[in-house]
């Protein structure tokens, strides 16, 4: 369901910075804090599983133009949002390689 709200883009342009500024502050704050580091992570999935979950599936378009001119633009930016998690392979390779070091 699209609501045909069109947000401005400098506006939004401005939010984005907001947001990667204060996470740039949190990621600083636990440099060197394992533990913290991955809150901060969980934290960044859990917003985004909310934002994906709660309002952008209920706001896709309802229609097939609306449909092509979002998949349109999602392949033209750089694909569909994802958050990847370190593999547990990837995770013991680098605690190795801490070790041999």
């Amino acid at each position: 369901m699209n609501n045909g709200k069109n947000v401005d883009s400098k506006e939004l342009f401005n939010k984005l910075q907001d947001i990667g500024n204060v996470v740039q502050e949190a990621v600083t704050f636990c440099q060197g804090d394992s533990k913290s580091l991955l809150a901060l992570l969980r934290e960044l999935e859990r917003l985004h599983r909310e934002i994906r979950d709660v309002t952008f599936v209920p706001g896709l378009p309802d229609n097939r133009q609306g449909l092509y001119s979002l998949l349109k633009d999602i392949e033209a930016e750089g694909g569909w949002p994802y958050i990847e998690r370190m593999r547990l392979q990837a995770f013991l390779k680098n605690l190795l390689d801490e070790n041999d070091g």
